[in-house]
């Protein structure tokens, strides 16, 4: 695999602060993000998958976490007026397992399922089972995933209630994701736009919403 240099990933990586919308338009609110419902929007790139998620608690802050490399940086915690509100990457950080429009083998679980393979209130990827705590910056806390989940930084406007995303944080994957699903990227978003970066805006919807098929592990 391919990685960043140590003194770059131990930086945040701004791209465009893109507003987080509806599948009308509307500016999405802080308020209205149900807690424990896994939400899918699409950053920095049109082609790579996200999770919004709404913890119904507040986050750790000023997390330190390691990438593969060995490089470190600071999570510094969740956004909203509970510090609830959280932005990762939906590219599990160890097979790229990621949520298509056909199915999803990832997402963020409140409760253990009945075969108690997965730990509650983590993201779960039931491809190899690996496990992030998106409380603490995305840390792996079961399963052969090597580094954390790349975070979305977000932006929470007071005034409006209004979320932004600005950049990334910690273990970037995009290359080795668009070289690993280029056939499939290219049939669900089109031969170019699986990689043009996220403009001004992107859309927010439920996962259940955005395919058709959940894998409970």
């Amino acid at each position: 695999m391919l990685f960043r240099s140590a003194a770059e990933d131990l930086k945040p990586r701004f791209y465009s602060r893109a507003r987080l919308v509806d599948s009308s338009g509307k500016p999405v609110k802080a308020a209205k993000l149900a807690a424990g419902k896994n939400y899918i929007f699409h950053y920095p790139f049109e082609g790579t998958p996200c999770f919004l998620l709404n913890l119904g608690k507040p986050t750790r802050s000023n997390v330190s976490l390691k990438t593969e490399s060995g490089a470190v940086y600071q999570w510094t915690g969740g956004v909203g007026p509970a510090r609830s509100i959280v932005g990762y990457s939906a590219i599990c950080a160890h097979k790229l397992t990621y949520p298509t429009r056909q199915i999803s083998f990832i997402s963020y679980r409140r409760k253990s399922t009945v075969s108690q393979l997965m730990k509650p209130e983590t993201i779960h990827c039931c491809s190899e089972h690996s496990e992030y705590d998106p409380a603490s910056g995305g840390r792996v806390v079961g399963g052969p995933a090597p580094q954390p989940l790349s975070a979305v930084m977000l932006e929470h406007d007071a005034a409006s209630d209004e979320l932004h995303a600005i950049g990334t944080l910690g273990g970037e994957m995009f290359d080795e994701f668009f070289a690993k699903y280029e056939f499939r990227l290219a049939l669900d978003y089109g031969a170019d736009r699986a990689r043009q970066r996220v403009a001004d805006r992107t859309t927010v919807v439920e996962l259940g919403q955005f395919c058709r098929q959940q894998v409970r592990c």
